[in-house]
């Protein structure tokens, strides 16, 4: 299986299953000489286990428990990074297989049980496999580790601020918030801005799961405090890297910057953002290109928003197809045989995966800043 590498001068190849032994990561291209701290890496992974932030069970995500407890294994010595490739394994320890032996043959709608059955003629149906969200706690660990590393080198060349990706839940379940305010974000169970709204989601995420029905939502991310001139153009921009890394989350089916589409409905001279200068620095009036021109980050807040699709285990009765596999003709291009089927998901899945996707989108976007500085 190709595809579990991302990055080139911060290059980070996640490994491991949903119901395996471990998952975990390889990350290639850490300078030596860097303190990491290992327990904030271990508070990253604990931000996107399931639960709330305030520690009460929330109506939004699975009951699942996972300890997360991350092993370093390589590429760290007393503390510091050796220059060397950092290993780390998370090892899986509440798995309910069981809940999955239906799916032996039965393929779930909206999940990737088709695909990779018919591109890899074999597939662990458990949960998932590699195509599982499981896999995003290795994304999460190497996220923390990244932005270490941006906030390390950015403060030994310019001693500026630290660089920051705060994300949240700006809409979930039809329920929009009215106001950001990033300090209501780790009070509600929503990861929402606005506690007042994160109320009415969580209302409304009650009733479809009493239905066996689940939501879906919008996550927004703001970077502040980037410099200017950080991306690669022409095929490296950094709003096409930053949509390479958002889309290859699992439940991510959409990105905009700044305006996004309304500038579709907008004119030139409403969506240019113009240009003045104060004390000797460049300010941006309005913020429509989403802190990018060119690929290039403009010193601006970077601003980004993704469309997050309604969690597809659902416990409703479902049409789908049944697969029959003759597993002694690997050569035979008919081997797989399909037949129509109902099924009623089993198991513990989320409601709305907008409050466990804030981590991850954090962290992708600190793997992606990571590598666009180390190639700058």
């Amino acid at each position: 299986m190709a595809g579990n590498t991302f990055g080139t001068a911060f290059k980070v190849t996640t490994f491991g299953e949903s119901h395996g032994d471990s998952l975990g990561a390889v990350i290639d291209g850490i300078p030596s000489g860097i303190k990491l701290d290992v327990k904030k890496i271990q508070d990253a992974l604990d931000r996107r286990k399931p639960g709330s932030t305030d520690g009460k069970k929330s109506s939004a995500v699975t009951a699942r428990k996972e300890d997360d407890k991350i092993n370093i294994i390589s590429g760290l010595f007393n503390g510091f990074t050796t220059g060397t490739p950092l290993c780390f394994v998370i090892k899986n320890e509440n798995q309910h297989s069981s809940d999955y032996s239906e799916l032996s043959v039965k393929m779930r709608p909206g999940h990737a049980d088709y695909t990779y059955l018919k591109k890899y003629g074999f597939r662990d149906y458990r949960g998932g496999g590699r195509s599982s969200g499981r896999e995003t706690c290795a994304r999460v660990a190497s996220g923390e580790i990244a932005r270490q590393v941006i906030n390390f080198i950015t403060k030994a060349k310019t001693g500026k601020n630290e660089v920051t990706a705060t994300a949240y839940t700006l809409k979930a379940a039809g329920i929009k918030c009215s106001k950001i305010n990033f300090s209501e974000i780790n009070k509600n169970q929503m990861r929402a801005p606005d506690s007042n709204a994160a109320l009415n989601m969580l209302e409304k995420i009650e009733e479809l799961r009493k239905n066996g029905n689940s939501a879906g939502g919008i996550i927004e991310c703001q970077i502040s405090n980037l410099n200017a001139g950080i991306g690669e153009p022409v095929f490296d921009k950094l709003d096409a890297v930053l949509a390479h890394a958002m889309l290859s989350i699992g439940a991510v089916k959409g990105i905009e910057f700044g305006s996004g589409f309304d500038a579709a409905d907008s004119d030139g001279l409403s969506n240019n953002d113009p240009m003045t200068v104060k004390n000797s620095k460049v300010n941006f009036i309005s913020n429509n290109a989403g802190g990018i021109l060119g690929g290039i980050s403009n010193g601006d807040k970077i601003v980004f928003r993704l469309a997050v699709k309604p969690v597809p285990s659902i416990f409703i009765e479902q049409q789908t197809i049944e697969a029959k596999i003759n597993p002694d003709s690997p050569d035979d291009p008919d081997k797989i045989k399909f037949k129509n089927a109902k099924l009623k998901i089993k198991g513990r899945h989320d409601v709305c995966l907008c409050p466990r996707i804030v981590p991850v989108v954090e962290a992708m976007t600190y793997i992606v800043l990571a590598d666009m500085i180390l190639r700058s």
